[in-house]
């Protein structure tokens, strides 16, 4: 016999999933309280990164129903929504989303469905990859200087080389210049 569970996630404690509960039950499906898991978690977290979504992933058997609102409720991007889509159906469990009318992503509708969305995804990464790359290459073309501003003077390197050689540690030169061990090491390696 299969039994129905809902997911629904708030990114914020001054939020709640009231409003997910009820389109739930709006969307004709009845739901054991027992059964509806809620949590408040950042959606840049992995699905399976969050505790109560976690936990509710063990207590889903084959033939059971898991009950989204939303997509963003179940993944944090694209990929983690395809993984965790795919774990599920590995263990028999059906997903629907309300967003999507309902569909089981785990369907043959629902596959496309996320194999749609993958697409676009996937598009939308490459367009920002492309956007950065012309961005970093138009900036360095106009003589801007690339990368985070170094934390020591030339002045400051040329010292700390020569304070190197005469044996000074590490340790201390990073308390007396304030950086961290890896700066005087980085100073090092690259006047090496």
């Amino acid at each position: 016999m299969s039994r129905t569970f809902a997911y629904c996630r708030v990114s914020t404690s001054d939020q709640t999933t009231d409003n997910q509960i009820q389109e739930i039950a709006s969307a004709g499906f009845t739901v054991d309280p027992k059964r509806v898991v809620t949590e408040t978690v950042s959606g840049s977290v992995a699905a399976m990164e969050r505790k109560g979504f976690a936990k509710l992933v063990d207590r889903l058997e084959a033939s059971d129903v898991l009950i989204v609102t939303k997509l963003d409720r179940l993944g944090r991007n694209a990929m983690d929504l395809r993984s965790t889509v795919q774990r599920l159906a590995a263990e028999g469990v059906k997903v629907h989303c309300l967003a999507l009318g309902g569909v089981d992503l785990t369907s043959a509708a629902g596959k496309m469905t996320m194999a749609v969305i993958a697409a676009v995804a996937e598009f939308e990464r490459d367009l920002l990859i492309e956007r950065t790359q012309a961005g970093l290459a138009r900036a360095k073309a106009s003589g801007k200087a690339l990368g985070r501003p170094q934390a020591l003077t030339d002045d400051q390197q040329r010292t700390i080389i020569e304070k190197r050689k005469q044996g000074v540690s590490l340790g201390a030169l990073a308390r007396e210049y304030a950086v961290s061990r890896a700066a005087i090491q980085r100073v090092e390696k690259r006047a090496a």
